[in-house]
């Protein structure tokens, strides 16, 4: 059982005397804002931080399934919409850091300081969070490493590779907690395995990029990323409308058509309803998307940056035993000089934003997506995700072909098992952090907590979540 304890860590600060927002959170604390780092670019390792952890997880299931999916039936003519999502991303990303360097809270924190109480956001926030509580990446990440064991992709209906992928996912729900439970603070954690992950994914698939693709592959990905407007529209042969060869059809590829070009042609555009589906999927899985952008702001908390350096962070299980959490943010006045250290904080955050998430979510979208392009038939894509990633390693293996065409045929499933099951550890952490934070901070009972038991309440969540 925690110990009680009703004061917050000795350098927080005295209250502030006038607080917006409801009244039943806690007040901020008042101190200096520090100075920013100065930036200078033989420093700029040192310098990097949530954005590059965001960055890491912005290659996620997404990316590595259902956009080679879509970009093996297209090609790159939709890509525009991952465009869109990513530029209204990196706006939302510094704007919910601002809240942070200010106050040294979360954003999802903020959230629950708008009236008209905190229990009235509860429940329309869990059934937009709803989602993030269900362990799909486990079990998408069970097949790749399924394959690599069994030497081909397994197929659920089979008894013998149902078991398997069971038990496998399991495995890989079960050692979510691992990397959470060490490195000092949790955050610190997630930074080293985004790292390895962003080096060995991107490294593998640049290699493949530079040795095996074409120019007009990436001619094609590129200017996709510009065709604003393109649409899915049905295509002529398709006699009845239904978006699909019939019997008696003639054989098509899907088609393509732009908006604004037809509007200015005075023509008019047969819009594929049916896949609307498709252009909503392109949009949502760029970057990171919905609450999954909320950690960004915890993540610059826990990193130390603006009033988070009078804050504190989530400790992980093995050495974090020094490290507590205040229950409330803390601000600084507001005068010549703080505005003018505050100035150099929005430097830092917008330069890592846009030097480091943004390229890495252009970039998680497009390596995939370029093994689509390249090594699958344009419009030939099975249903299954799985099978169109199986049909891929495949043809990686056949092109790259001798005595390492089955070795990149293992590190292309590596590839996958590496971003589904990291991906899983940052899900399930941007889940708990955001939940853990809030209540943290708006529970009357858990005020009561000693700041430096945060982490009993972060891992018995935690534990209780996997189990």
């Amino acid at each position: 059982m925690p110990t009680t304890h009703s004061n917050e860590p000795a350098d927080a600060g005295p209250l502030i005397d006038q607080q917006p927002g409801s009244p039943f959170m806690p007040k901020w604390h008042v101190n200096e804002l520090p100075a920013a780092p100065q930036f200078r670019w033989n420093r700029l390792l040192l310098m990097l931080g949530p954005g590059l952890v965001m960055g890491g997880a912005a290659i996620g299931g997404g990316e590595w399934l259902t956009g080679p999916l879509v970009t093996a039936k297209y090609g790159g003519s939709l890509l525009w919409l991952a465009t869109l999502s990513v530029v209204f991303q990196v706006v939302y990303n510094v704007e919910i850091s601002r809240y942070t360097l200010y106050s040294g809270e979360p954003i999802f924190t903020g959230k629950f300081r708008i009236g008209p109480h905190p229990m009235f956001w509860v429940g329309i926030y869990l059934l937009l969070d709803f989602g993030s509580f269900l362990p799909y990446l486990a079990s998408s990440a069970a097949i790749p490493l399924g394959a690599m064991l069994r030497g081909y992709i397994p197929n659920p209906s089979n008894p013998a590779d149902a078991s398997l992928l069971t038990w496998l996912s399991c495995l890989i729900f079960v050692s979510v907690v691992i990397p959470l439970c060490v490195g000092g603070k949790v955050y610190n954690s997630i930074r080293a395995l985004m790292t390895f992950k962003l080096v060995f994914v991107l490294s593998f698939l640049l290699f493949l990029a530079f040795r095996y693709s074409t120019a007009d592959t990436w001619k094609e990905l590129t200017g996709g990323f510009l065709k604003f407007g393109n649409v899915p529209v049905i295509s002529d042969e398709d006699a009845n409308g239904n978006g699909k060869q019939d019997e008696g059809e003639q054989k098509h590829q899907p088609k393509v058509d732009n908006i604004f070009s037809a509007w200015s042609e005075g023509r008019s555009l047969a819009f594929d309803i049916s896949l609307f589906g498709i252009l909503a999927s392109m949009a949502a899985i760029s970057g990171n998307g919905g609450l999954t952008n909320t950690p960004i702001s915890s993540f610059t908390r826990d990193q130390g940056w603006g009033m988070g350096k009078y804050v504190g962070a989530i400790p992980s299980m093995v050495g974090g035993h020094a490290i507590q959490l205040s229950h409330a943010g803390t601000v600084f006045p507001v005068n010549q000089s703080s505005l003018q250290r505050w100035r150099g904080w929005i430097s830092h955050v917008t330069r890592e934003q846009y030097l480091v998430w943004l390229p890495a979510c252009f970039i998680g979208l497009a390596l995939p997506s370029m093994l689509s392009v390249q090594f699958l038939e344009r419009g030939k894509v099975p249903a299954d995700k799985w099978q169109a990633a199986a049909m891929t390693a495949d043809s990686v293996r056949d092109v790259v072909g001798g005595s390492f065409g089955p070795l990149f045929w293992y590190l292309t499933l590596f590839c996958g098992f590496l971003i589904l099951g990291s991906s899983m550890v940052t899900t399930a952490d941007g889940v708990l952090r955001r939940w853990v934070d809030v209540f943290w901070t708006a529970s009357r009972r858990l005020q009561a907590w000693d700041p430096k038991d945060i982490g009993l309440l972060y891992f018995g969540v935690l534990f209780c979540y996997v189990l």
